[in-house]
């Protein structure tokens, strides 16, 4: 493991970058400002943001050129779970109690879900919406803004690294990363145990933004309602971007469904202790 840590908090999660040397200050400046002007775009939770005005009315948004790969691949995780991943669940999180004040008391009244297909239209730079609409990118988000912090480190020569954003990991390096699974009802303990090698590990589990009854962070997006099939899942993949939304398709699809689209390696736990994996899984598990 490298010797030197940056540890902070940002987007309602500890980070932690691992890197050879400790990183100036410039570069740590660099690392925060590039997590500001992602936050003041996708965060439904302050009300500068992009987003939050997108809430207010319709009309067409340009956002920035990072949009373009996260909207993309929405999109296709769209068609890949039938709806189930669908980035305009924010409205729905609300009504649930997971809202800007973090009241986590669910409204009585709750709306539809709009379908991406037909509330939205994407040309790749700007987004045209028919109604106001509440957009969530929680599903890949996180994933990708590990990348976008990644590529701060490469662009200041750091070619060595762990980005950690409390379970998205992106490495890079000669030496790969121990990454235990960690059990998602028992966080002292670890079903399995994965080396990382030059790519990204992402992890999700219900348990992580859960309340009241039975209430939770990840939503399917065709019923309305927190998914309860799969207790956890890990996905592997080049980026934190894919390996980020993968993850959560793995709540409504399985494996092999998705490994006709995507390249990538995967584990995932159901709620009776049985575990899925990749026929290419390169690490060990314990159950």
């Amino acid at each position: 493991m490298p010797p030197a840590e940056l540890r902070f908090e940002a987007i309602g999660a500890p980070w932690r970058i691992d890197t050879v040397r400790p990183l100036d200050p410039e570069v740590v400046a660099a690392i925060h400002d590039r997590i500001e002007r992602f936050d003041v775009v996708y965060s439904r939770f302050r009300p500068d943001s992009l987003v939050s005005r997108i809430a207010e009315r319709a009309g067409t948004w340009t956002f920035p050129p990072d949009a373009a790969p996260l909207f993309d691949l929405y999109a296709t995780l769209y068609r890949a779970t039938s709806g189930a991943v669908n980035p305009l669940v924010g409205q729905r999180l609300e009504d649930l109690g997971y809202d800007r004040a973090y009241s986590l008391r669910p409204r009585a009244t709750r709306g539809a879900i709009p379908a991406w297909s037909e509330a939205v239209s994407w040309d790749g730079s700007a987004l045209t919406t028919v109604s106001p609409v509440v957009l969530d990118v929680g599903a890949a988000g996180k994933g990708y803004l590990v990348d976008l912090v990644a590529g701060v480190l490469r662009a200041a020569g750091i070619d060595e690294y762990v980005v950690d954003a409390s379970g998205d990991l992106v490495h890079r390096g000669a030496t790969p990363l121990r990454v235990a699974l960690e059990h998602p009802l028992d966080p002292s303990k670890a079903i399995g145990i994965y080396e990382l090698a030059n790519g990204a590990l992402c992890a999700s589990a219900p348990g992580r933004r859960a309340w009241g009854d039975g209430l939770h962070h990840i939503l399917d997006a065709v019923t309305g309602d927190p998914t309860r099939a799969v207790a956890a899942t890990w996905a592997m993949a080049p980026d934190g971007l894919l390996a980020d939304g993968l993850a959560t398709a793995l709540f409504f699809a399985s494996g092999e469904q998705l490994e006709a689209t995507f390249d990538f390696e995967y584990v995932r736990m159901f709620p009776t202790g049985r575990v899925e994996y990749s026929r290419e899984f390169r690490g060990e598990l314990f159950t």
